[in-house]
């Protein structure tokens, strides 16, 4: 018998209707159910699918109950034998970070997909559909393991990946890394090796997050000319328990952020220093005071962060 692939929604604008079939940008996220989505690719019908429905929201709404729900069905269909990969419709805006949390609570010897449209399911020329038949092409190749993505007919790992373009289906980037490989004609031609399967949480882990009815907060500061602390101490005062900075450059701070984010952390709250550069990451110098984010955009150290508080 045939291996499954289990596909989970999540909604997002691969999920989306607009009023007229020419509106790409003034559509409504995460209208369509993924058992549809799936039901309208007759390329599919032959593939043993399980579809189930573990969320319907636009992912700019993304939050941590969506994301432990997703880590624990994930660990859930991974387990099961008969279960090859998994598929998970998603939306663009936050792809990366769901992408890289799954990554980091799951041991994910099979392959968990990511798949997504910049354009809603009513357009003209949706690109949705491919992105889909795509993304069960990687789940069903021989070897694949670790959390993708797939955008384009290109397949980005989960640490680099990052949405790069507002608006062109080809949205997506892996930055100086570059993609794991492309889907060509429902073929997989790997350029990279496949993501290492880390550790990961245990299922108990799993389910101390599902059950965390407060998670920390974690916070973003970005620095620019003139910036200041006040956001710092202001969010100090209101009880935040991590801060990452993005910085400029080489991780770079004015002095004056730089001042509260010391001040923050000595009173104890965990601070991390990213850039807000597009390529390259923070190079730490000996001394640093502030810890750098090992290579993480701000948005995926912010999850790195608020994991670790989670232990």
């Amino acid at each position: 018998m045939a291996q499954k692939i289990v596909v989970l929604g999540t909604g997002g604008t691969i999920a989306g209707t607009a009023a007229t079939a020419g509106d790409n940008i003034g559509y409504t996220a995460a209208q369509v159910g993924v058992e549809q989505l799936v039901a309208a690719l007759p390329a599919l019908r032959g593939v043993p699918l399980l579809t189930e429905q573990v969320a319907q929201v636009d992912s700019k709404d993304m939050d941590f109950g969506i994301w432990a729900a997703l880590a624990r069905r994930c660990a859930h269909w991974l387990a099961q034998p008969e279960v090859q990969g998994i598929v998970i419709t998603h939306g663009t805006d936050t792809l990366e970070e769901t992408a890289y949390f799954l990554q980091s609570v799951l041991a994910a010897a099979k392959p968990v997909v990511l798949a997504c449209a910049m354009r809603p399911a009513t357009a003209l020329s949706p690109d949705g559909p491919q992105n889909l038949l795509d993304a069960v092409a990687v789940a069903r190749t021989a070897g694949a393991h670790g959390v993708v993505a797939v955008c384009a007919g290109v397949v980005h790992g989960a640490l680099e990946v990052r949405k790069a373009h507002t608006y062109r289906l080809d949205a997506f980037s892996s930055g100086e890394g570059g993609p794991l490989g492309y889907v060509e004609e429902g073929a997989v031609r790997l350029t990279r090796n496949w993501p290492e399967v880390q550790a990961g949480w245990s299922l108990d882990a799993i389910e101390k997050i599902a059950n965390e009815a407060t998670w920390p907060r974690v916070e973003i500061v970005m620095n620019y000319a003139g910036a200041s602390g006040a956001v710092v101490r202001a969010l100090v005062q209101d009880g935040v328990q991590g801060l990452v900075a993005a910085g400029t450059g080489n991780g770079s701070l004015h002095h004056e952020l730089e001042t509260a984010l010391l001040d923050a952390q000595a009173a104890g709250v965990k601070v991390v220093r990213a850039t807000r550069c597009a390529d390259g990451r923070v190079l730490p110098r000996p001394g640093d005071a502030i810890a750098d984010s090992q290579g993480l955009s701000p948005v995926k150290a912010r999850v790195a962060l608020l994991l670790g508080l989670l232990r």
